[in-house]
């Protein structure tokens, strides 16, 4: 990528976290709407500066099989709130324990552990109350959606059996299989769900539909090596969260089975594979390739 290319980038990618501001800040009440304490602590984590990375995955899938997805980013917006529940759920002192998260004090540190956890739930429950009211998509087409969206946040291969995987391998001996296992489900399902709601939304043939999931089989893959590579590498400063958390808890990471040089390579490969899955696309995925890019390439 030129520097040109990536200028352009970090342009779009500003630009999607506003389109994706607005949505949210639309479907979540407003710090003084009562009870006003759940809603501070509801925004004070969804606020908090994140990449927007999943909605901002659907939005571009939904763009890559049609030219007007209108309203995607509603839909793409319900990502966010699932992921930012489970950072809080995660940060609690009974699951990671951190005190940092996107450069500032975890929810529990500023709003304590009770109401961390109902700011958690209540993100979880309005994301499918966001979904059921979609203007302009059909019953059929919601139904998928919410299947999708659960699924991937579920328990069978979804987001929360792969965090129990994460609990229950730390200080076990790190291998590939428990490893995959870990990953696949707690951060992979997740992007690559984002992927398939986007096309899903956008009315993707089965072909196409095939395509970006094999595209956000890879794209998760990549991101999640990534992650454990700067964990070990970067700074909490430049992280947002508390770094060498993993290596402290001993949990089962890309590093810790395969070493760093090769975790790097993998990622690359995992990118490479991206690239492909989308062969059969035109210019109009050529964000979705962009994006695997920048997910390798991150520094943060």
């Amino acid at each position: 990528m030129t520097k040109a290319e990536q200028i352009g980038l970090q342009d779009y990618l500003a630009e999607q976290v506003q389109i994706v501001d607005r949505a949210l800040n639309d479907w979540v009440p407003g710090d003084k709407v009562e009870p006003a304490s759940i809603h501070r602590a509801m925004r004070y984590s969804l606020f908090a500066g994140g990449k927007r990375i999943r909605p901002i995955l659907a939005m571009a899938a939904a763009r890559a099989v049609s030219d007007s997805p209108g309203g995607v980013e509603h839909a793409a917006c319900t990502l966010e709130l699932i992921h930012t529940y489970s950072l809080i759920h995660d940060d609690l002192p009974a699951l990671d324990n951190d005190d940092l998260r996107r450069g500032r004090p975890t929810c529990h540190k500023v709003f304590g552990d009770a109401m961390a956890v109902l700011a958690g739930d209540a993100l979880l429950t309005l994301a499918f109350e966001v979904l059921s009211r979609l203007h302009g998509v059909s019953a059929d087409r919601k139904i998928r959606l919410v299947e999708e969206l659960s699924r991937s946040a579920g328990t069978v291969g979804g987001m929360i059996g792969g965090q129990v995987n994460d609990i229950e391998g730390e200080r076990r001996r790190p291998t590939a299989l428990l490893l995959e296992s870990i990953h696949r489900a707690k951060t992979g399902a997740l992007l690559c769900a984002s992927v398939r709601m986007g096309a899903i939304y956008a009315g993707a043939t089965e072909e196409e539909l095939s395509a970006l999931s094999e595209y956000g089989e890879h794209v998760g893959l990549a991101f999640q090596i990534i992650d454990d590579v700067l964990d070990v590498e970067a700074s909490s400063e430049a992280l947002g969260k508390t770094a060498g958390k993993d290596q402290a808890q001993q949990k089962i990471t890309f590093p810790a089975v395969y070493g760093l040089a090769r975790s790097r390579e993998m990622a690359e490969e995992e990118r490479l594979a991206a690239h492909i899955a989308l062969r059969t696309f035109d210019d109009r995925a050529e964000r979705l390739r962009q994006i695997a890019d920048f997910i390798v390439y991150r520094k943060a």
